[in-house]
């Protein structure tokens, strides 16, 4: 009966696209590093200029699949690949997506449109919680603005799908137009697919792109590099192509009698930044700003220079810091987001590469090689120049966390769940799947305190939707597999007595990351405390939305293939 029932969604698989096309892998070695120059990707403003005055704007921006080719290739020696881009038309569309500017304290308005076939050109997975139509005609697509503070109706819920001309709808849907008030502190976000069980293969397909929140009242003061040449958004990531250009994706799961195409993680071996292989960037002898998305699907990234330049820290995720904070490498989970000035008047020779020698999986995982320890090489012009721009001792002080003003204490453990040959099956939060009841429903404008506990060997960065946090502390777990086992059979931290075991080593926060931040990476074995503010850090203002409305929030790991198997879970703010 068993072999029947693989037959049978292995056949479905088949029916729904699973299966990748036939192709040969092309390996990363045919193709030639810093050939490619990099694209600064295009810019839509979200705000009207009338008369002077910003006024709010609605936008238009479509999902397209169109084929990457001439100039916007993925590399010169790449066929072109079919991709899924965002775009205000085909024509325009881009892998990454437009960056829209947006301005503090004005709305933007944005109707997104799937403009999608019916077969998607990814490979995926029916047996895990997946977005279906009841046709099964169309690829479900929803957009989630990745540190936007809005409504709920607005945030891109994972149920909150459709498919071309909203022909078909997820439970969750509520409306066409998306509402970004915009009235968050200035900072980097980002807006990616997050359509139920579909989001790591929508994103590998191409539907990423940056969002810019800017206060000139406040930002201009601290004299930052500025304008399109020296403020630039990098998005970073991984893929494989196969010798016809297309993105290659393993048809086959890790648990096939399981789940015929799911892997607990997606790695490729061509590093991409805004839509170019390892690309080079001629610059002047001088300060930019670089703000690097991590846009990877599991790849975490520790970036550095071979030539030994700095990174100075200004801003992490969608806040600022502080200060400035001086670093000779960053390590990026997938979704963080460096908000960094490079200084290449420093440089002692022509070019720098940024490099990176992150393990995969992280922390744990095989060392990197060339083709994946290479991210894109800037090539430093010769002459000298005066330098207009500046990274000022103080930035954008923010509140300081206050522990005192927590309402409730939470626990929130991460668990991992094996087959019987040792293989991931699915991944769950506090031992529950993303359908069951939500528990975790703290009170719009207060504090909470979040204990996560990470039980797996894998690095999660975890992301809570409009909440910021800071980062207490991270301790070790005494007798770690004694509590593991006591969770595995009660999944009740306090009944396991977790204070016997949270006097471990602690792991000191890096500086640039004690601010307020979206995500952070839970060390495995490790307790990570956190403290979550469910309102506004900048002011005392109260949102000028309704919080609590449905259909609420969500909390995930942002791997994304553990994201949609089902490493994520409700999250619903009360009055």
């Amino acid at each position: 009966m068993e072999r029947i029932v693989v037959v049978l969604v292995m056949f479905l698989a088949l029916m729904l696209g699973v299966l990748s096309s036939s192709g040969q892998l092309i390996s990363p070695s045919q193709l030639e590093m810093f050939v490619d120059e990099i694209q600064d990707m295009p810019r839509i403003q979200g705000f009207h200029v009338v008369n002077g005055v910003s006024k709010s704007k609605s936008l238009k921006i479509g999902m397209f699949k169109k084929h990457w080719f001439l100039g916007e290739k993925f590399h010169r020696d790449l066929p072109p690949t079919p991709v899924y881009a965002y775009g205000t038309s085909m024509h325009t569309a881009t892998v990454p997506g437009p960056t829209i500017e947006a301005i503090h304290g004005i709305d933007t308005y944005v109707t997104w449109q799937n403009h999608l076939p019916s077969k998607h050109i990814l490979p995926w997975d029916p047996t895990i919680p997946t977005a279906i139509p009841f046709t099964k005609k169309g690829i479900p697509t929803v957009v989630h603005l990745h540190g936007g503070i809005h409504e709920p109706e607005s945030d891109g819920n994972s149920n909150s799908w459709f498919t071309a001309g909203f022909k078909e709808k997820g439970p969750t849907w509520t409306k066409k137009m998306y509402h970004y008030p915009n009235m968050q502190q200035p900072g980097n976000l980002w807006y990616h697919d997050h359509a139920m069980g579909l989001t790591r293969v929508n994103l590998l397909a191409g539907l990423i792109g940056s969002y810019i929140i800017r206060h000139h009242d406040v930002e201009a003061p601290l004299g930052l590099p500025n304008g399109d040449e020296f403020d630039r958004p990098l998005i970073v990531f991984d893929r494989s192509f196969l010798k016809d250009g297309s993105i290659y994706m393993n048809s086959t799961g890790n648990n096939p009698n399981i789940h015929p195409q799911w892997q607990p993680e997606y790695f490729g071996d061509t590093i991409i930044v805004n839509g170019k292989a390892w690309p080079h960037m001629t610059v002047r002898r001088r300060k930019y700003r670089f703000r690097i998305i991590n846009a990877s699907n599991a790849r975490f990234f520790r970036f550095y220079f071979t030539n030994g330049l700095d990174f100075i820290h200004v801003a992490a995720d969608s806040t600022y810091l502080g200060r400035p904070v001086t670093t000779n490498e960053t390590l990026l989970a997938p979704s963080e987001i460096a908000d960094v000035v490079i200084d290449f008047s420093k440089s002692k020779c022509d070019f720098a590469i940024l490099a990176n020698d992150a393990p995969y999986p992280y922390p744990s995982g095989d060392p990197v090689n060339d083709a994946n320890g290479r991210v894109m090489k800037f090539l430093i012009k010769r002459k000298r120049e005066f330098d207009t721009w500046r990274v000022p001792n103080k930035l954008i002080k923010y509140p300081s966390p206050d522990m005192s003003s927590a309402s409730q204490t939470r626990y929130i453990a991460m668990y991992e769940y094996t087959s019987a040959i040792d293989e991931p099956t699915h991944l769950y939060i506090n031992g529950k799947s993303y359908d069951e009841s939500v528990t975790e429903t703290p009170k719009a404008g207060t504090s909470e305190v979040w204990n996560v506990i990470n039980l797996t060997e894998d690095n999660h960065p975890l992301h809570i939707h409009l909440g910021l946090f800071v980062v207490m502390n991270q301790t070790e777990l005494v007798k770690a597999e004694e509590f593991k086992s006591c969770m595995t059979r009660f999944n009740d931290a306090v009944k396991c007595q977790i204070s016997k075991h949270t006097h471990g080593k602690r792991l000191e926060v890096p500086a640039h990351e004690k601010g307020w931040k979206n995500v952070y990476k839970m060390t495995p074995g490790y307790v990570t405390k956190i403290l979550v503010r469910f309102s506004y850090i900048h002011s005392n203002a109260s949102y000028t939305f309704d919080p609590t409305a449905e259909p609420g929030y969500v909390y995930h790991c942002h791997i994304l293939d553990h994201e949609d198997n089902v490493m994520m879970r409700p999250l619903k703010l009360v009055k």
